[in-house]
């Protein structure tokens, strides 16, 4: 069975929409992270597997209304995320 991927709209910096695929959520510390890819709106809805996306890793911030998305500033929260969701992926391949 095909899903289709979930699609994220954030704001950039300059005030611009950004869309974003949901690729995985991993959770370090007792916080949510997002790793995310960045699709071009004209090209919506997009493949589920595309090895040239630009990825982006952000710490994902639940209200009850709403998800929101921070950059992570701290090269070692950063770096304690990527090698989280690296040891997932590698489980992952093993199964």
């Amino acid at each position: 069975m095909q899903t289709t991927p979930q699609i994220i709209k954030t704001i950039g910096e300059q005030g611009e929409e950004i869309f974003m695929k949901l690729q995985e959520i991993v959770s370090v510390e007792g916080k949510d992270y997002a790793l995310l890819s960045v699709v071009d709106k004209d090209t919506l809805p997009v493949s589920d597997n595309n090895e040239d996306d630009e990825l982006v890793l952000m710490r994902m911030i639940k209200t009850e209304n709403e998800c929101n998305f921070e950059i992570i500033e701290d090269d070692n929260e950063f770096n304690s995320v990527a090698k989280a969701i690296s040891q997932a992926d590698e489980i992952d391949e093993d199964e």
